[in-house]
């Protein structure tokens, strides 16, 4: 039941937003950044409750992870804006995945154990299948600036690997 309400939660975190997927298909090159950097963020704060709530050794391994991959996209994403004299521009989008992990995070928190274990590695699945999907298909495609379009295609490498992991932890806890 707590996977379940995890992935659903996910899913309502990444479509309950007030842009649909045409408005993010508008987005600029800036917009992009900032639903990465911000999604990155988020998966790093789920991988520090991971490593607070935890005792599962899989969970840290993975929780680590998270948290060395995503933090070195987000630095590569800043270096760029940086080397492009830009800066990611906030949206709506943005606003409203920082919003939905909030509750997400509020609900981990009064989990334990193998419940915990499962509903984290349910989230991180689902998470990495909506955010990889919208990057693939929606962002990637859209992207104007060569080098960001080259960043964004790295990161997916890196977090399509994520999801892959994901799928086997949510396997070895059922």
């Amino acid at each position: 039941m707590i996977r379940l309400m995890s992935v659903v939660a996910v899913a309502l975190a990444l479509i309950s937003v007030p842009a649909s997927a045409n408005d993010v298909a508008d987005m600029s090159d800036l917009e992009y950044a900032h639903i990465a950097y911000t999604a990155d963020n988020i998966d790093i704060r789920y991988a520090h409750l991971a490593l607070a709530l935890s005792t599962n050794p899989e969970i840290h391994k993975f929780a680590k992870t998270m948290i060395r991959d995503h933090t070195a996209v987000n630095e590569a994403a800043l270096a760029l804006l940086d080397k492009l004299g830009a800066s990611a521009q906030d949206n709506a989008f943005s606003q409203t995945l920082n919003a939905n992990a909030e509750d997400i995070i509020d609900n981990f928190s009064k989990l334990r154990g193998a419940e915990f274990d499962a509903a984290y590695a349910a989230n991180e699945l689902a998470y990495h299948q909506a955010v990889n999907d919208l990057v693939e298909n929606t962002m990637i495609p859209n992207i104007d600036n060569d080098e960001v379009r080259a960043l964004f295609e790295q990161g997916l490498e890196i977090f399509k690997a994520h999801e892959k992991h994901a799928e086997m932890m949510v396997k070895a806890l059922q």
